[in-house]
């Protein structure tokens, strides 16, 4: 079953089972979707490479897959919009993975439940035990079980901006010559996005 971080609602859930296999497929992984119904309908989904660094060629070719795909199994009855993104420099944390992988960064947590008393804590995380999401927050370092979460990202940081833009240096995706440009608008826009 798709934990609830990355698919909350239970047609979210449904969309998942049908998205992940494909986006599986193609090598990279479903981080998030959100079915948003408003004026209009729109179709979100986030997704990234296992060592991350997605594009926004990629999100392009997942997006043509996801819509035929879609097309076929029809979940969807209005008219939608899909979205397909990168997660952004300060991104949801949706797998129990994700906090192994940014330990040291800081963090933002939400709980379903008061956890003594209260629902939010921030802090910089301390990596994972068992199920349980390690965080150190100011009274010390705390353990909230994973299925606990309602919510959790990354809080934008000078730290996480340096390591996001080194990785993207080593992978060879930075311009030099964009250096401040990426900074500032891939954390003002969440990442690389491409509509169809």
């Amino acid at each position: 079953m798709t934990n609830d971080l990355i698919a909350k609602a239970a047609i979210d859930r449904r969309l998942a089972e049908i998205i992940t296999p494909v986006i599986e497929d193609m090598g990279y992984e479903l981080v998030r979707v959100r079915l948003m119904s408003g004026k209009e309908t729109t179709l979100q989904i986030m997704a990234d490479k296992p060592e991350g660094g997605i594009e926004v060629d990629d999100c392009a070719e997942i997006s043509t897959a996801v819509s035929a795909t879609l097309d076929v199994e029809d979940p969807i009855l209005d008219a939608y919009t899909l979205e397909v993104s990168s997660p952004g420099i300060d991104r949801p944390l949706t797998r129990l993975k994700d906090f192994e992988m940014f330990e040291g960064y800081e963090a933002k947590l939400e709980t379903a439940e008061p956890i003594d008393s209260r629902r939010r804590f921030k802090g910089v995380l301390a990596g994972v035990e068992g199920d349980e999401v390690l965080i150190n927050v100011t009274e010390g370092t705390i353990g909230l079980h994973f299925d606990w979460l309602s919510d959790a990202k990354l809080v934008l940081t000078d730290d996480l901006i340096k390591e996001m833009l080194r990785q993207r240096k080593a992978a060879g995706t930075l311009n030099e010559d964009n250096f401040d440009e990426i900074s500032e608008e891939t954390a003002l826009k969440g990442g690389t996005e491409t509509d169809t």
